[in-house]
Formats: C-alpha cells, sequence, structure tokens
C-alpha cells in the first residue's frame, strides 16, 4: 500500500526531473548558438574553411550532413521496409523470428564497434573497388544505414504486428495470405508509422557522431561525389572541441548544435504534423 501511494509522487517528480533536465539543454543550447552567431558574424555561414586566414564557413559541414543522413536514411529505409515484409508476409515464421532477434542484437552493439570493423573491413573494398581513400561520403552512409536499420525495423514491426493482430481474423476469414494480410491491409493501415520510422532514422542519422568522424573522411568540403571526404556537423563539433577553445573556430561549434537541435525539433514537429493528419 505505501508504494501504491508513493508511485503518483515519484513519477510526478520524475516527469518535472526529465522536463526541467531537458528545457535546461534546450535554453543552453539555443542561448549558446545564438551567442555563436553573434560572435562569428555571417562569416560563418560561407563556403570557405580557411583556419590560417581566420574563414571558418560552416556551409559545406551543412551540407555534408544533410547528404549524409538522406542518403543513409533512404538505403536504411528501404532495407528497414524489406525485413519487416519478410518478417510478417514474405518470409517463413522462423526465419523472420531468427532475423527479429538478429535485428534486436543489432541495437545493442555499440557504434564505435561499427566504425572500427569497417576501417579494417569495408574501407578497404571501397579504397581497392572505387578508388580513393575509401573514408569517403559512400562508406560513411553504408554504415550508417546499417546502424539505423534496426531502430527503424522495430518502430514498423510493433505497429505492423499489432495491425495484424487486430484484423487477422477478418483476413482469414477471407481467404488472405500472409503476404495478401500484410499487402492490402495491414501496411496502408501503418502509413504514419512507416513515416515516423522515416523520421526517427533520420535523426538517429544526423546526430551520430562516430560513424562520420571514423569513416567520412572530415574534409570540410561539399559532397559533390560519393567518394568525396566530408564533415559532418556532429563530427565538426567533436574534432574542433577537443583541439581548440576559443575564437571563431570555437564558435562554429554552437552555431553546428543550433542547427542540430533546428533539425531534431523539424523531426518531431513533422512526425506530429503527420499523427495530426492522420486523425483528421
Amino acid at each position: 500500500m505505501r508504494s501504491r501511494s508513493k508511485s503518483p509522487f515519484l513519477l510526478k517528480a520524475s516527469a518535472v526531473y526529465v522536463t526541467t533536465l531537458l528545457s535546461c539543454v534546450f535554453v543552453f543550447i539555443i542561448v549558446c548558438a545564438a551567442d555563436g552567431f553573434f560572435m562569428g558574424g555571417r562569416g560563418l555561414f560561407t563556403s570557405v574553411w580557411h583556419p590560417e586566414s581566420k574563414q571558418f564557413g560552416i556551409l559545406p559541414v551543412m551540407a555534408a550532413t544533410a547528404a549524409l543522413s538522406l542518403s543513409s536514411l533512404a538505403l536504411g529505409w528501404l532495407v528497414s521496409f524489406g525485413c519487416v515484409c519478410y518478417i510478417h508476409g514474405f518470409g517463413g515464421k522462423r526465419g523472420g523470428a531468427l532475423l527479429l532477434s538478429l535485428l534486436r542484437v543489432m541495437t545493442a552493439i555499440p557504434t564505435v564497434v561499427y566504425g572500427f570493423a569497417s576501417v579494417f573491413l569495408l574501407v578497404p573494398i571501397v579504397r581497392n573497388g572505387f578508388g580513393g581513400s575509401g573514408l569517403s561520403w559512400l562508406t560513411a552512409t553504408l554504415i550508417l544505414a546499417l546502424l539505423i536499420t534496426p531502430t527503424m525495423v522495430l518502430v514498423m514491426d510493433g505497429a505492423v504486428e499489432q495491425a495484424m493482430r487486430e484484423s487477422g481474423l477478418a483476413a482469414a476469414s477471407l481467404g488472405f495470405s500472409r503476404a495478401e494480410h500484410l499487402v492490402f491491409v495491414v501496411l496502408p493501415s501503418c502509413k504514419e508509422w512507416l513515416w515516423g520510422a522515416a523520421l526517427l532514422g533520420f535523426g538517429r542519422a544526423a546526430g551520430d557522431t562516430m560513424i562520420p568522424t571514423m569513416l567520412a573522411g572530415n574534409a570540410v568540403q561539399y559532397p559533390t561525389s560519393p567518394l568525396n571526404a566530408i564533415r559532418t556537423l556532429t563530427a565538426h563539433i567533436g574534432l574542433v572541441l577537443s583541439s581548440d577553445v576559443g575564437g571563431t573556430a570555437y564558435y562554429s561549434l554552437f552555431a553546428a548544435g543550433g542547427v542540430l537541435l533546428a533539425l531534431s525539433a523539424g523531426a518531431n514537429l513533422a512526425f506530429r504534423a503527420i499523427k495530426r493528419s492522420k486523425k483528421l
């Protein structure tokens, strides 16, 4: 009885704590980003990164972040969608259960393990097969797509499994196979969650630091070719923070943090808009 009486208070205290903590983080990022914009001036939003001449433009870094996030999302979402279709309609039940278990195990693997293994396995393949150093937009895209796939699959799987359970009896009475049930009934009713998985994957890809830092090459330039070395906003923050304190280059960190916060907020607002349109 005592634990039950304390549960509401503990839940309220936890909610207040989490809300306060997140609010402090958001306010800190917004204030620091505004300070970075003010101190760095317009020089931050140029295409030239040349520290010797005090030029620290982050537009190429922003473009690289968008390119890497979208390319890895496109590849990862297609793979995730295929996995869900295999698990719930086109594959055997044992094979689907094994694939789902494997994907759940993948979510527990640290990101640095993906990057470390890729340096010795994937980078030489890209270097020998396509040329260049192997540390490129293409290499980072392949591994980042692999990294975000389990998360998107689990989001899709939860919605698809529930929809199949709710409509299973009606589909069976109509004589639908598992594949027909999935294609004609379940997937159309789960569009909201398919889009939600894509937005979650985009936020995961845009916010990852280790994969771009270890595999993308960290060259401040526009991503004009899949074999180009690029630097993302997250990698930029990690690299500059570890080597420079003060100056315009340091102010670019706050600008990068503000852009990342805007991306995250935009993805969440888009997901809410999709849910609202679904209800209407």
